[in-house]
């Protein structure tokens, strides 16, 4: 439990510090962001991709003052369910009607709280880097009153707009090794990328959970980073890290995609029950992280544009599986229950590799009975006309350049 004044002491210094941030580059999602009268805006992501900056162009697009209040300062760590009434004649006596709280899930009690405020009609905006502020108890205790955006580091367009750059395959392969982590893309120390691992490791995962085999868990991420592009399975990775469960291997593929630090991706199936049968698809949040942890060698340039292929889907849809029937096709978009777009990823198309892409993409074309598909490479350009459809071949920067975040309309509690 906290005294009043301390309470008040930490508002009164993160607000400053708050208020004098950088507002940096305009992040893509922006415009996207929703300001809903008594629902509250819940911004997810990985740790230091940005939620706080974001918060404070919200905030400058949108109002004139907000109460910001990081719940992980150390000097909160006694924060109690009983402290909010305190937070509360704080906010009373600040005269303030728009509200950040950045981690305040780590609060017992929080989505009660949130809930108050929606009804005495505040404007909250909630920020968190673990996925557990979507869970369905959250949806319960907040009624539906929930909105959710997930942030992820710099986009292309975001990259090249901080390093003042132009588009070309010359600085996409600057932003495949660099990735999009902000204080790294600033500083170039991979000190920053080794050190968020860590601690979304230790802190996000290890202390969260009450694991006490860190060093396997280590193991098992550095081997997922490694393998970014390729299936996994829990059953097959048994006893590799000297985790003897598959059970326990899943939990901790889990705990490792709820601080968005992996991405696992079905293989299509009409079946629930095969989908989850059959291995996943591992991608990581970030190719510069990636290149940070991972035991790997130049010939794996390949992965890493598929990689963030997939990001740059996933920033839009919600739906991605990878598709295998007589050949494999790297990504299935999916939107309303239908086939929004058939996409393969091929960094250098050549005569040995040429016809297994093509039969790939006209493969899931014939399934989907979809007429068209894509063959993102690094920086080729090409049309095939084929009995299945048009196939075009494009080059990253071009797919790369096309509108990044749809409008959010959903609710994404439900």
């Amino acid at each position: 439990m906290l005294l009043q004044e301390q309470i008040a002491q930490v508002i009164d210094d993160q607000q400053e510090k708050f208020v004098r941030l950088p507002l940096g580059v305009s992040r893509d999602i922006l415009p996207q962001v929703p300001c809903i009268d008594h629902f509250a805006t819940i911004v997810t992501g990985i740790r230091r991709c940005g939620k706080s900056t974001l918060l404070l162009q919200i905030l400058r697009q949108n109002f004139d003052r907000a109460l910001f209040l990081n719940f992980e300062d150390i000097r909160l760590s006694a924060f109690e369910t009983a402290d909010f009434t305190r937070l509360l004649n704080e906010i009373e006596k600040r005269k303030a009607d728009v509200l950040f709280f950045d981690e305040i899930q780590t609060v017992s009690g929080w989505e009660t709280f949130i809930h108050q405020l929606l009804r005495d009609c505040f404007k909250v905006f909630v920020s968190g880097s673990n996925a557990s502020l979507l869970r369905t108890e959250t949806a319960t205790h907040l009624t539906g009153r929930q909105v959710s955006v997930e942030l992820f580091p710099f986009s292309y367009s975001e990259f090249l707009q901080f390093k003042n750059l132009q588009a070309s395959a010359k600085t996409f392969e600057l932003y495949l090794k660099t990735g999009g982590m902000p204080e790294f893309v600033k500083t170039e120390r991979q000190i920053v990328l080794t050190s968020l691992a860590d601690d979304i490791l230790i802190k996000d995962i290890a202390v969260r959970h009450s694991l006490k085999d860190t060093d396997s868990l280590r193991r098992l991420a550095l081997y997922l980073n490694t393998n970014i592009g390729r299936q996994v399975s829990a059953n097959r990775l048994t006893n590799l890290f000297g985790i003897k469960s598959a059970s326990t291997l899943l939990e901790y593929f889990s705990y490792l995609q709820d601080c968005y630090l992996f991405y696992f991706i079905p293989q299509f199936s009409y079946s629930l029950k095969t989908q989850i049968r059959n291995p996943k698809k591992i991608y990581t949040v970030d190719t510069g992280l990636s290149n940070a942890l991972a035991f790997k060698v130049g010939e794996d340039a390949g992965f890493l544009l598929e990689n963030a292929v997939f990001l740059h889907l996933r920033r839009r849809y919600k739906e991605i599986y990878y598709f295998t029937e007589t050949g494999e096709c790297d990504f299935v978009v999916m939107e309303k229950a239908q086939p929004a777009r058939l996409i393969q990823v091929c960094y250098l198309l050549d005569d040995k590799n040429l016809d297994r892409e093509l039969n790939g993409v006209r493969g899931a074309m014939k399934f989907f009975n979809k007429p068209n598909g894509t063959i993102v490479t690094f920086n080729q350009t090409d049309r095939f006309e084929t009995t299945d459809g048009t196939i075009d071949v494009v080059p990253a920067c071009v797919f790369f350049a096309e509108t990044v975040y749809a409008e959010i309309t959903d609710n994404p509690a439900s």
